[in-house]
C-alpha cells in the first residue's frame, strides 16, 4: 500500500472529476499530488456573482467554477496565486476577481471558450486539464414537489427557502446541450471517475444533463465513486440522507451510474453541528440499507476538517482516501490502464 499512496506528479491513474463549486476545487488540490493525469469537467450553469455579471455583459460562459479549478491545479509563484485570488473592492469592478477577468480577456482573443480555458491553463501551468462540460449557453431550472418552478441557478436557494419543500428535478434550458468532445473522450479513457463533492442540484447533476455525459459515465469500466458531502446544504438538500443524494443522481441520469459512495467518518464537533442546525443543515446521515437497495456501497473514511468555522473536506485526506480506494479496487495491467476488482 505504501507505494500505491506515495505522492507522485507524473503517471498515476487517469482521473476524471465531474462537478463544480468549491467542493470540486478542494478535491483537485489534493489529487494533483498523486497524479498529473487529471481532467476536471466543470458545470457552466452558474448565473450569480461576478460570473453572472460577465456572463450577462460579455455573453460568455460563467468563468468562476472553472477558474477555481484551475487555481487548485496551478503551479505558479505565490504572487501569481495571490493575484488570481484578488477581488476588487471599489468601483464598477467591486466583487469581481482578477482571475475571472483574465479568463474573460482570453475568451475575447480566442476562437472559442474552451480554447480560452486551455490558454489560461498554460499561463497557470496547471497539473492536468480543466474542461467546461459544454460551451452552450445554458440556464438551470428547478421544479419543486409543489410544482413551483424557478429558472436560474442563483435563484434556486431562495425559491426553495420560500416554497419550503424538496426539489423534484432540475433541467438545463435548452435541454440536452452538446458536450465538449474532449470531455467525453476523457471519460472514455478514465481509470477512475469521481462525481462531487459539491452542491447536489447545482454543481453535480447539471453535468449529467449535458448530452452524452451520463451515458459515457455509465458505459465506462473505470472505478466510479460519488464523493458524498460532509454536511447537508441549506437551500438545497436539507433533510437528505446519503441515499437521497444517490437516488436524485440516478433519477437525473442512469440507475446504477456508480457503485461506490465515499462518505466522511471523522466526528463533527458538537458546537459545529449546532451552528449548522440553526440553518437547517446537519451531518450527512449514512443510511446503508437504503443505499444498498440502490446498489451502492458506502465507504467510510475520515476526510473532513474544520476551517474558518465551517466543516469541509480536507484536500489531503480526501485525495489519499480516493487513491487508496483506487489501489484497493483496481489492478494495474501490464499494457497500461486498470481492471476494476469488485
Amino acid at each position: 500500500m505504501r507505494d500505491a499512496i506515495h505522492p507522485r506528479r507524473r503517471g498515476g491513474p487517469r482521473i476524471v472529476a465531474i462537478g463544480g463549486g468549491t467542493g470540486l476545487s478542494t478535491m483537485l488540490r489534493g489529487l494533483k499530488a498523486y497524479t498529473d493525469r487529471i481532467t476536471a469537467i466543470v458545470t457552466v450553469a452558474d448565473d450569480g456573482g461576478g460570473s453572472g455579471v460577465l456572463r450577462q455583459e460579455l455573453g460568455m460562459p460563467p468563468p468562476g467554477d472553472i477558474r477555481n479549478c484551475m487555481e487548485a491545479l496551478a503551479n505558479v509563484e505565490p504572487v501569481m496565486r495571490e493575484l488570481m485570488h484578488y477581488r476588487f473592492t471599489d468601483g464598477s469592478l467591486a466583487g469581481q476577481s482578477f482571475g475571472n477577468l483574465l479568463l474573460a480577456a482570453l475568451n475575447g482573443i480566442s476562437p472559442t471558450f474552451d480554447e480560452a480555458v486551455e490558454r489560461m491553463s498554460q499561463v497557470l501551468a496547471i497539473t492536468g486539464r480543466v474542461l467546461p462540460v459544454t460551451t452552450a449557453d445554458v440556464q438551470l431550472e428547478a421544479e419543486f414537489v409543489n410544482d413551483a418552478r424557478v429558472v436560474g441557478e442563483s435563484k434556486i436557494f431562495y425559491c426553495k427557502k420560500r416554497e419550503d419543500c424538496r426539489i423534484r428535478r432540475v433541467r438545463l434550458l435548452p435541454e440536452n446541450p452538446p458536450a465538449l468532445p474532449q470531455a467525453l473522450e476523457a471519460i472514455d479513457r478514465a481509470d477512475m471517475i469521481l462525481l462531487g463533492p459539491g452542491s447536489l442540484y447545482t454543481s453535480v447533476i447539471p453535468n449529467l444533463l449535458v448530452e452524452g455525459v451520463a451515458d459515457a459515465v455509465a458505459r465506462s469500466r473505470a472505478l466510479k465513486v460519488y464523493v458524498g458531502n460532509v454536511m447537508t446544504q441549506e437551500g438545497e438538500t436539507e433533510g437528505y440522507t446519503a441515499a437521497d443524494h444517490i437516488r436524485a443522481i440516478f433519477q437525473h441520469s442512469v440507475p446504477g451510474l456508480f457503485q461506490l459512495c465515499l462518505v466522511n467518518s471523522a466526528p463533527i464537533p458538537r458546537e459545529m453541528q449546532e451552528k449548522y442546525e440553526e440553518e437547517g443543515a446537519e451531518p450527512l446521515v449514512c443510511d446503508e440499507a437504503e443505499c444498498g437497495k440502490l446498489g451502492v456501497e458506502l465507504v467510510y473514511r475520515p476526510v473532513s476538517q474544520v476551517t474558518d468555522r465551517y466543516v469541509r473536506h480536507d484536500p489531503a485526506l480526501l485525495a489519499r482516501a480516493l487513491i487508496e480506494l483506487h489501489s484497493e479496487r483496481s489492478v494495474r495491467l501490464a499494457g497500461g490502464g486498470y481492471r476494476i476488482e469488485n
